[in-house]
């Protein structure tokens, strides 16, 4: 469940899913709290999530989408989607 970021790539990945995380939370008027409930995530982990500190493994993936109500290849795309803006940014 734990995945630390350690080289550049897994950082832009973590940093990208948290911003993905974090905007569809908020879509869907959540906590961090409420969605911890949903899911069955940590609170704690899921705002690591958020900050782009950790990536999550699948089954924390699954569960997250489980939680926010998107099927988990919509996170995938929409992952995708972020790294490429941030690619274009630098």
């Amino acid at each position: 469940m734990l995945e630390k970021t350690t080289n550049s790539k897994g950082h832009k990945t973590a940093i990208a899913f948290g911003h993905v995380l974090r905007e569809l939370r908020l879509k869907r008027k959540l906590t961090q709290e409420q969605l911890s409930f949903k899911c069955g995530v940590a609170r704690a982990y899921i705002s690591q999530l958020e900050l782009g500190n950790q990536l999550p493994s699948l089954d924390t993936m699954l569960a997250l989408s489980r939680g926010l109500e998107v099927p988990i290849g919509y996170l995938t795309v929409l992952l995708d989607e972020k790294l490429k803006e941030i690619s274009v940014k630098q």
